[in-house]
């Protein structure tokens, strides 16, 4: 109980040094007409002793089951360091990906942590914490498709898959307009669809693209398309609901801690080969 209420003065100060700082965010007056930050999720989480977390475990290395079916990869790694630095338990909830902002914004979820990417369009309805990783993006094809799949010209009039929901998805939509948007909610289902023959590609992350081509026994590929720099530079943040600045300040600090002192990159190092061992 002393060490609560230790952390408990120790984050409403650092809500009133947010405040004085941002001098933005929701606000709340006292009896002077004075204003002072709040961060209404933050509270919830401190009151409850919880941080629950949405995410869609089906997406190594970031974030996926082991055989045990606890949740790990590199994102788990931030979402427990985070639950440790509020002195909190962690709680994982796994969802369908285009479902996580919206438990986010209804409360059901606290933070969304599923390797999300930072977009303009999303920072419309949903708040980004700093970056903490960025990734390449691939189109995995079949076997034998290297070249043959490798301009938009020749993609031209073919379906093109990515996850539902996901900024993969507004990418081939902006980058490759001539193509056809085939969606399904998971990757090895879309990977299925590829090494069918039912769709030309799919566009996905390096890191889960690579892992899905080194666990289908030769059947994928990378493709030598490329995406350019302006089509496809994208950063990935934690998402929370809007109004909550000093929760994300508290994200903020862990995500430059863990960036820091290497301790994500081990983190996605050791679930990259965690998910090789297990065949994802």
């Amino acid at each position: 109980m002393k060490k609560f209420t230790k952390l408990l003065a120790l984050v409403l100060a650092m809500l009133m040094s947010v405040s004085l700082l941002a001098g933005c965010g929701d606000t709340a007056s006292d009896d002077n007409g004075d204003t002072a930050e709040t961060s209404p999720v933050l509270e919830k989480i401190l009151s409850s002793g919880k941080l629950v977390v949405g995410t869609e475990a089906q997406y190594p290395p970031y974030e996926f089951k082991d055989i045990d079916a606890n949740f790990v990869g590199c994102d788990m790694f931030l979402a427990q360091k985070i639950a440790d630095k509020l002195g909190v338990e962690l709680e994982v909830v796994d969802m369908k990906f285009d479902g996580i902002i919206p438990a986010v914004q209804s409360g059901q979820c606290d933070l969304g942590i599923a390797a999300f990417t930072n977009t303009p369009e999303r920072a419309e309805v949903i708040d980004f914490s700093d970056l903490y990783e960025t990734s390449q993006q691939l189109l995995i094809v079949a076997a034998g498709n290297a070249d043959k799949y490798a301009t938009k010209e020749a993609l031209k009039g073919l379906k093109v898959g990515s996850q539902k929901g996901t900024i993969q998805s507004q990418l081939v939509t902006s980058a490759l307009p001539d193509c056809e948007l085939f969606e399904l909610d998971k990757y090895p289902a879309l990977a299925l669809e590829v090494q069918n023959g039912n769709i030309a590609g799919l566009v996905v992350d390096a890191a889960v693209g690579e892992s899905l081509v080194a666990n289908s026994k030769g059947a994928l590929e990378v493709s030598n398309f490329a995406f350019s720099a302006e089509e496809a530079s994208f950063g990935k943040s934690v998402v929370a609901a809007q109004g909550n600045d000093a929760l994300l300040a508290v994200v903020d600090e862990v995500i430059a801690s863990v960036l820091d002192d290497g301790s994500y990159q081990a983190a996605y190092d050791e679930a990259v080969k965690l998910a090789a061992e297990m065949g994802l």
